[in-house]
Order: structure tokens, then C-alpha cells, then sequence
């Protein structure tokens, strides 16, 4: 933990859901304040079910002004088939480095039928889901959909190229590489400078030490980078960020350091999708 002298001004939450409510493999969350001091790693990623984020998550509403939820997980799903136009253009880029975007539609029971935990989950939260209008408000509680997959490969330049996507996922034993995991929580470590963030050193040294990592080690891995995408959306300039897609037909949250990746342009243009 870091000092939690100060009243935060502003509080985000890195929520890796892990998509089902499975009480064996929970998600992960993790919550960043910011205050007079500065930001910092209020509390380190930890397990957690929807039903015990969404209580973090209203005890943080109560400690700050303005709280901001950032999902790993499609928030907006209106179609019954295949995968949302989003995950389309984003699958354009994250295909070409080595990795996957797994579709969402409402067909996926357990994930996002009616009955899903997901909306369970928004529901109780009460959140506003609009991006801009989180960036601008003063005070409240906001829900926006991050993807840590596009997040790794637009900060870091090594990861963007030709199935250069990292390998750090244990529960794929055969692609799974030990010197990935370490260069991704560098990867984090040097995301995180960006904005002065307190505490995250001793998170790598923590992430690093680990030489057999579990999935439920990834999540928590996951759920600093949603915390990070977070962060940088409400704190850099606007032009550092980009969202891609719609309120009506599904939407990403991702950094863009070094600007938009010409690849995700493309796939916008080709689907009409918008990217800004």
C-alpha cells in the first residue's frame, strides 16, 4: 500500500473481470489515487468476483470525488453473432503481432446473454459510461472499456511488429516465456513513470521475483495495466489516447503514445468504425 494520509481526489479502478463468474478464477483489481501528492498504488492487484469489485468500487466512490472504472472486459454487446465492429479493428493489429481478440456477442452464455454477470455488474455499479465525459467531469463514477492487449503493444515499440506480441500468459504452457513476463512488468513499470506513480517499482521487483507464475499472476498483471490505461486516459493529453468504435455498437479505450497505429486506421476506415 502506498500512503493513504491524503484524500484522493481521484481514484481509478483496473478491473480485469476475467468475463465469467467463476469462483475458481476470479478476476483482478486494483485501485490507483491521486491526490495532492501526486498518484500512487493505493492497492495492489488483488483477486476478485464482480460481487467484490463492484463493493470496492463503491467504497472508493465514497473516499474520492471522481472514480473511474477501467474493464477488461466489452461492456456494450448489442449483437447476437459473431464479434462487435471494435473487435474487428482491433483484431486487425493484435493478429499481426501474434496474439487474439476474442469476439463477443450475446450468444456467449455466461458471458454476455441476458443473464451474463457483466450487466449484473454495471447495474449495480450505476456508472456513466462515456469516455469524453470522464476526462471532463469533475466528480463521478465512470465505467470505460479497456483491452491490455492493445494497451502493451501501442507503449511499447518491441511489441509492435510482426508477431511480436509478448508471451506471458501461464496457462499456455507451450508459448508461455518467463522472459516475457519479466519484460512485460518493465513494460508496466516504464508505462507507469509517465505519470510519476508511486509504489509500482516495488510491484515489478514483486512481479519479477515470481518465477512460476500462475493465470491468476497474469490477471493480477492485467487488472495494473487496465488500472494504467485508466490513469493516462484521464491524465495525458487527449492526442495520447485513442477510442475506438461507439456508445451504440461497442468500444475500446487504449493508450497511443506513439500515435495510432496506422493498422487500426485502416481497419476503421474499412468498417466505418470511428477512430479519434
Amino acid at each position: 500500500m502506498g500512503n493513504q494520509g491524503s484524500a484522493a481526489n481521484l481514484s481509478v479502478v483496473g478491473f480485469d473481470s476475467a468475463w465469467t463468474d467463476n469462483p475458481k478464477a476470479p478476476g483482478a483489481i486494483c485501485v490507483i489515487r491521486v491526490d495532492s501528492h501526486g498518484a500512487r498504488l493505493h492497492m495492489e492487484p488483488r483477486l476478485a468476483s464482480f460481487s467484490e469489485a463492484a463493493a470496492l468500487i463503491q467504497a472508493e466512490r465514497r473516499e474520492a470525488g471522481k472514480c473511474l472504472v477501467a474493464l477488461d472486459q466489452p461492456t456494450i454487446v448489442p449483437n447476437r453473432s459473431g464479434s462487435r465492429p471494435v473487435d474487428k479493428v482491433a483484431g486487425a493489429l493484435i493478429s499481426w503481432v501474434g496474439g487474439g481478440v476474442q469476439p463477443a456477442n450475446r450468444s456467449k452464455l455466461g458471458m454476455f446473454d441476458d443473464a451474463a454477470p457483466i450487466w449484473h455488474f454495471k447495474q449495480a455499479l450505476g456508472a456513466t459510461e462515456d469516455p469524453e465525459a470522464a476526462r471532463t467531469a469533475s466528480a463521478g463514477l465512470f465505467l470505460i472499456e479497456v483491452f491490455p492487449a492493445l494497451a502493451l503493444v501501442a507503449i511499447e515499440s518491441a511489441y509492435c511488429k510482426r508477431l511480436g506480441a509478448p508471451k506471458y500468459n501461464p496457462a499456455n504452457r507451450r508459448m508461455f516465456n518467463l522472459g516475457h513476463w519479466h519484460a512485460v512488468a518493465e513494460t508496466i513499470r516504464t508505462f507507469g513513470s509517465l505519470r510519476a506513480l508511486e509504489q509500482l517499482e516495488r510491484w515489478r521487483l514483486d512481479v519479477s521475483a515470481n518465477l512460476m507464475p500462475k493465470k491468476a499472476d497474469q490477471d493480477k498483471v492485467d487488472a495494473m495495466i487496465c488500472g494504467l490505461i485508466g490513469l493516462h486516459w484521464l491524465v495525458a493529453p487527449r492526442e495520447e489516447s485513442v477510442m475506438i468504435g461507439d456508445l451504440n455498437n461497442g468500444y475500446m479505450i487504449a493508450p497511443a503514445v506513439n500515435g495510432i497505429h496506422e493498422r487500426l486506421v485502416t481497419a476503421a476506415r474499412k468498417r466505418n468504425v470511428p477512430v479519434r
